[in-house]
This record gives C-alpha cells, structure tokens and sequence, in this order.
C-alpha cells in the first residue's frame, strides 16, 4: 500500500502548535483561525476549549483544522471569550482521540484544559509514581503528567501548584493553559519551544508562531521569555519568573525547517536565514552547475540563497501538487514507484541535459532524496548535485520532534561518502555547523556555551533525559540477565 500522506515524508515530523485567546468575543474562531496559520506544526489532530465565564467547552477532532472547525456550528458550541487551542503531530502517546490537545481536567480549584507543544523528558518516570500515589490517567500522552502534578501539589493557589509542577518536570515544553481564573502562557527555562505573544482590540493572544498573529490581524507584542510565565486575568497581564535564569537554547530546527518562512523566531525573520543559509551552502561547497532547483517547498529560501551568491540560475525543476491527500494504491513496485509522482513531478523540459544542483533543507532516512535524484536522471539531468541546508542529523531529538531511532538516521549509519552513494548523487554536501550559527549571526565556538540547541546535529543535549537513561538502561539490564540465564 503506498500512501502520499505527509506524515510518510522523509522528514522530521513537525511537533505541534498552540494558540489561546484571552478577552475576545470571537475567541474560538480565532483560535480556530490561528490554528489554521500553524497546521504545518502539526496535521493529525486538532482541538480547541473555551470557556463561558461558568463551564468548559472542547471540541477535538483528528486530522486538520479545515472540514473540522470551519463550520459555524463546531463554533457556536464553543462559546466564551477565552479559548485554547492545539495541532498535533505526536511524538509521544499513541494517535487516538484521547491524545488529542487541548487535554482537560476537573481539577479541585475547578476546570484545567492544557495545550503543550514539546516533550517532557522524565514523564515516564513521573507518570510511574503518579499511579503508585494513586493517579488514574487518561490518555497515553506525556502532557497529561502536568495535569497530575498540578491536581496532587500540595501548595495552596492554583499558580503556585502549576510552578511546583513544572519544576518537576525536564525537557521542553510551551504551554498554554485555561483556568476558572485566567490564562497562563509558559516556556521551559531554556526556551527550548517557541511562544509569542500579541494583541487584538484589547485581547491578549498567544500562538507558537508570529504568522498565526498576522494570520488573525493581532499585533506581534514579544515573545514569551524562557523560565516565564505570563498570568493574563480579568485583562490585566502580569510575568513571574519562578526559575533560575538560565542562558537560553532555542530550538535550531525552528530556523532551518519547522516554522514557517513567513514568521519571526527570535528576532530574526525565517525567511531571511534560511536564504542566508543557502549562501553559506554557495559559499561552503560550491560546485559548477546550469540551474539551482529546490526540493518544494521547504528548500525554497535556501536554493535561492545558493543561487544569488554563486550566480548559478534558480528555476523550478520539481513541480510539487498542492492537492494530493490521503491516496492508496494496490500493492506492486511499479505502480507503487508511479505513486511518487502524485506529489512531485519533474520539470522535464528544463533539466533535460542540464547539470543541476538540488537544494533542500534535510535529509533523516535518505529515502526521498533517493526517489528525487532518481527523478532528475529519469527526467534527463546530466549530472545531480545534491546541497542541505542543515549539518547531517545523526541524532534523536527528545524535545518534541518526531525523529526516528538514531539507528535510522542515515547520517548516523554513514559518511559522506556512504550517504552520496546511497542516494545515488553526483555529490552531496551539507552546511557546517558553523556556516549555520553563521547564518543565525552567530559563531559556534567550542569553548563557549552554544546558542541554541542543535542536539540532533551535535548530539549535546541541553538538559538530563531521565526516561532515555532509563530505557537504556533497562535494556542494559535485560541483556545482562539475558547472559547470565
């Protein structure tokens, strides 16, 4: 069975996407209007919760925000001036209904609805003692521990139950969440996940990405600081910063491929630095070549950044169709290698006789770039260079990304040597990881504290992985027992 659905892409598989409203009349369709702006985060389920001053109100649905929240009924059953909603991808918990954002809970202090974008990397270990003191949970998703935590702290106001929960809790999360008593907006320490904040006609608005704000016409105010909470009640905002400060270590992937082209991270426009990310590619591994083509549509930016600063023309050598969704088609290579076409299909009559460079942002298990190569020679190219706007990902992200097991990873199972033959490519080069900070205006020095997390490049997480250390050693453990029997 082939399938063309985007989650079979050779991709690391976007996290997920939030955005609340506070004080807005049309709060839930402006919810469902941002989530619109983030689906890219997150294409297999959807949810939104408002409230009405006196009772909560959820509508979660699987697959995307269109055909689920763009009827004015699925709306009018979310009445209220404050609402949260979520787009998910999973990267832990099984895809069900019952994993699917905003998460709620009626908790003592009254109605809780979470949404989460990130991982906790110690919530298995946390969700282990929670069911030991007596916790029944819900769904299989690692957001729900938060909820635990929060319903059995022994402290006395809701806020200060929420901090003792997030100070158990390691890893990476962005977090908005609805109370009986307001709105609360939070980062991790290290600012791992992103969090904006903005304002319409006197609403407050929080969303994982600065498009979702112009998306809904709201005024990009700043960005949620890392360790900060923001209390938005009764319209008036307040920030406390319960954790240490800590020197920040945003996610690097934001720039190179998840948010979208059009967003501010950081300060910096995505745009601009995947462009400026292409340059240093130019600048890196030139090579001689007739045309500069990107891999669609995430390539873009780069390929036009390597195009401009070596003078090598861009053209639009793979035309990608904009229409295709969930497709099946019957067993068989043929037709099954058919099947690929639906998505990207060759500009023929431009590359044929062409030598050509391709640019795209990634590669994870190499397939891909194997099929669109091939697609090139198929479609004439004389010769197929291949350029990556990203160093080789040799390593698993536990901080919200869907990434397979390192022992997939094609950049960890082989050298660049390995990897050019087995995409089957003229040449093939990544950016350094220098040229990357580079392109972020920054420099990545060994003796300093790097910027921002690039852990799936470096292998230097930024924080403990309880349950990763856990698993392995566990596994460890049963190998051992394994000998000795």
């Amino acid at each position: 069975m082939l399938t063309t659905h985007p989650f079979e892409d050779d991709k690391l598989r976007e996290e997920c996407g939030v955005f609340g409203v506070s004080g807005s009349d049309s709060a839930a369709a402006l919810v469902a209007l941002g989530l619109h702006a983030l689906q890219h985060r997150g294409q297999e389920a959807a949810g939104i919760s408002s409230f009405d001053g006196h009772h909560f109100h959820t509508h979660r649905a699987m697959g995307h925000v269109a055909g689920n929240f763009d009827r004015d009924d699925v709306i009018r059953a979310l009445p209220g001036d404050c609402a949260v909603g979520h787009v998910r991808y999973s990267t832990t918990g099984e895809t069900a209904l019952r994993n699917v954002q905003p998460l709620y809970a009626e908790l003592a202090s009254g109605g809780f609805a979470v949404a989460h974008n990130g991982n906790i990397s110690n919530a298995m270990k946390l969700r282990r003692e929670l069911i030991r003191r007596g916790s029944i949970f819900q769904s299989t998703s690692d957001t729900e521990t938060i909820i635990h935590l929060v319903a059995t702290s022994n402290y006395r106001t809701l806020l200060d139950r929420f901090i003792d929960a997030l100070k158990q809790i390691e890893g990476a999360y962005s977090l908005v969440v609805m109370t009986p008593e307001g709105m609360i907006a939070c980062r991790d320490p290290l600012g791992i996940r992103p969090l904006v904040m903005g304002k319409l006609d006197g609403a407050v608005i929080f969303a994982s990405e600065t498009v979702a704000l112009d998306v809904c016409g709201a005024t990009f105010e700043r960005q949620v600081e890392p360790g900060e909470l923001v209390i938005v009640q009764n319209g008036e905002i307040r920030s406390v910063r319960p954790f240490a400060p800590m020197a920040p270590r945003p996610c690097i992937f934001e720039w190179v491929y998840f948010s979208r082209p059009d967003s501010i991270a950081g300060d910096q426009s995505v745009y601009t630095v995947r462009k400026e990310i292409g340059a240093q590619l130019a600048i890196e591994t030139p090579v001689e070549a007739d045309l500069v083509i990107p891999v669609p549509d995430s390539g873009v930016p780069a390929a036009i950044g390597y195009a401009q600063q070596s003078g090598i023309p861009f053209e639009l050598g793979i035309i990608r169709s904009h229409y295709v969704g969930r497709t099946f088609i019957q067993p068989g290579d043929k037709v099954r290698h058919l099947g690929v076409k639906l998505k990207h299909n060759a500009n023929r009559a431009l590359i044929k006789g062409k030598r050509i460079i391709l640019v795209d942002d990634s590669i994870v298990r190499g397939t891909t770039s194997l099929k669109i190569v091939q697609m090139m020679r198929d479609a004439g190219a004389a010769e197929v260079h291949m350029r990556i706007a990203s160093p080789p990902t040799r390593h698993s992200c536990f901080y919200g990304v869907d990434t397979p097991e390192r022992a997939k990873l094609l950049a960890a199972k082989l050298d660049l040597g390995g990897m050019t033959d087995f995409i089957h490519a003229d040449s093939l080069s990544f950016v350094s990881i220098d040229g990357l900070y580079k392109a972020l205006g920054e420099a990545k020095r060994a003796d300093i504290r790097p910027k921002y997390c690039d852990a799936c490049f470096t292998g230097d997480y930024p924080t403990t992985l309880t349950d990763q250390d856990d698993s392995v050693a566990v596994d460890q453990f049963a190998m051992l027992a394994e000998r000795v029997n």
